[in-house]
């Protein structure tokens, strides 16, 4: 098995998430947000997907070499399981659904006579005998087939699980948002199914310029839009709540120090303190090529460089937020009480005002990580974002743009990069709506 750096960082994290659920799992202040959002709809479904889309991350970020003759080559589970379509390359563009390139090439026949035609695709389609005349009902066959094997085997597992609840689970699954979420789980497992089956025999998404599968190209996007959202997130919350607490309760010199460090970063345009950094990175790179001996390793450590600016670039916001909550905090009677009663600062800060802000730390949070997956994107777009052989929705774009001036037209990688991105996005800004409604104290009341 293989740690690459953010894949240490992305289990310690998740190590991490689930010390403090256990720790705050009797908490009251934390059950009653909870139980907001376990009872909205909208915020329950779209947490279903946001857990689809990292079940897919935590697979993809599991690294090891498939063999000693492969020599530096890794790989992770999900390039594993994907082995068809990480092989099965074919010479350049294919449609969706596509038995032929998309363009025409002289062909010789058997008889030695030349002609203008699409020439057959090597893998996609490759079972047909006559595509214009199979292709469409055969698409459809297997589809009903993939969905039904993929509803077929979720609805068994209901069943089990049904079978061994107890009598006050079973209650609870008949509520109106348990009906939900299991609606989405169930179209979920059996599109996935029915994608995984047609890619067996199609390229779903179709190929790109080198002839690598589209879709392939968007699932192994989703690991990169995940760290790119909590690595950042990870690296920017002990910046932002430390110098934002300590600025709102101290005040003098230490808040004007701090005001002057966030103002002074501020002033500086990301975009250039982004491409600086990366800049730097490849060229400790270059100079040090022993320590890089694998693409997927020089391309994990821009990654995470690639993390820690954009973490150490984002956090003054949510540290301006912290320090006027602390302002209006550190006036407010239990804490007055508390310094005339001789309490150490150090645990009017741990009791007092940290619990107190911790709503809008979680409200930034989920707030943040959609953006910053669309910050990838755009930043990839213009040549400073991840390594050039990283698979992300900001690449795929970034090679759409002379893909999108062919005649014909070749649409569909910026229409892969852009369904996965909108479901991700859409999701995690529905959730980050229901979280902000559950911890918002001004809301609290409104049930």
């Amino acid at each position: 098995m293989v740690i690459l750096w953010t894949d240490a960082l992305i289990f310690i994290l998740i190590l991490v998430i689930l010390l403090l659920a256990f720790y705050l799992r009797g908490k009251d202040h934390i059950k009653r947000p909870l139980q907001k959002i376990s009872r909205s709809k909208v915020g329950m479904v779209s947490l279903v997907v946001l857990i689809f889309f990292i079940l897919i991350g935590l697979l993809d970020s599991v690294h090891f070499k498939p063999g000693a003759d492969k020599g530096n080559e890794i790989i992770s589970l999900v390039d594993y399981w994907a082995t068809p379509l990480r092989k099965h390359g074919e010479k350049t563009y294919s449609a969706p659904f596509a038995a032929t390139l998309y363009s025409k090439e002289i062909m010789t026949s058997a008889d030695g006579a030349s002609q203008w035609a699409y020439p057959r695709l090597q893998f996609g389609g490759a079972h047909l005998n006559n595509p214009e005349m199979e292709k469409i009902p055969d698409i459809l066959q297997k589809t009903f087939y993939g969905f039904a094997q993929g509803a077929g085997l979720l609805t068994f597992f209901m069943i089990l699980l049904w079978s061994f609840l107890k009598e006050q689970h079973k209650r609870l699954m008949k509520s109106s948002t348990a009906k939900a979420v299991w609606i989405v789980v169930f179209f979920i497992v059996s599109l996935t199914y029915t994608l995984i089956h047609l890619s067996a025999y199609y390229h779903v998404f179709g190929t790109d310029k080198v002839g690598e599968d589209v879709f392939y190209q968007a699932v192994k996007s989703i690991r990169t839009g995940l760290v790119i959202g909590t690595l950042t997130t990870l690296i920017m919350l002990p910046l932002a709540i430390i110098f934002g607490i300590l600025a709102g309760f101290f005040r003098g010199w230490i808040d004007d120090v701090i005001q002057y460090i966030y103002t002074t970063l501020n002033s500086i345009p990301g975009v250039l303190l982004i491409a600086a950094s990366i800049l730097m990175v490849q060229v400790y790179m270059a100079n040090h090529e022993e320590a890089f001996t694998s693409v997927i390793v020089r391309a994990d450590m821009r990654l995470l460089f690639l993390c820690m600016i954009l973490g150490v670039t984002s956090w003054t916001g949510l540290c301006r937020l912290l320090r006027a909550e602390t302002l209006k905090l550190r006036e407010m009677e239990y804490v007055l009480a508390a310094q005339a009663l001789g309490v150490k600062r150090r645990m009017i800060l741990l009791r007092h005002i940290l619990p107190n802000v911790m709503h809008i730390v979680l409200i930034s949070v989920v707030l943040d990580f959609s953006s910053l997956v669309l910050a990838e994107a755009v930043l990839s777009y213009i040549n400073i974002g991840v390594d050039p052989t990283t698979y992300s929705w900001g690449n795929m774009i970034n090679g759409a743009r002379l893909e999108m001036a062919r005649e014909p037209i070749v649409w569909w990688s910026l229409s892969a990069a852009f369904i996965f991105m909108f479901a991700l996005v859409l999701a995690a800004n529905l959730f980050a709506d229901t979280v902000q409604d559950a911890f918002d104290p001004r809301r609290s009341g409104s049930e």
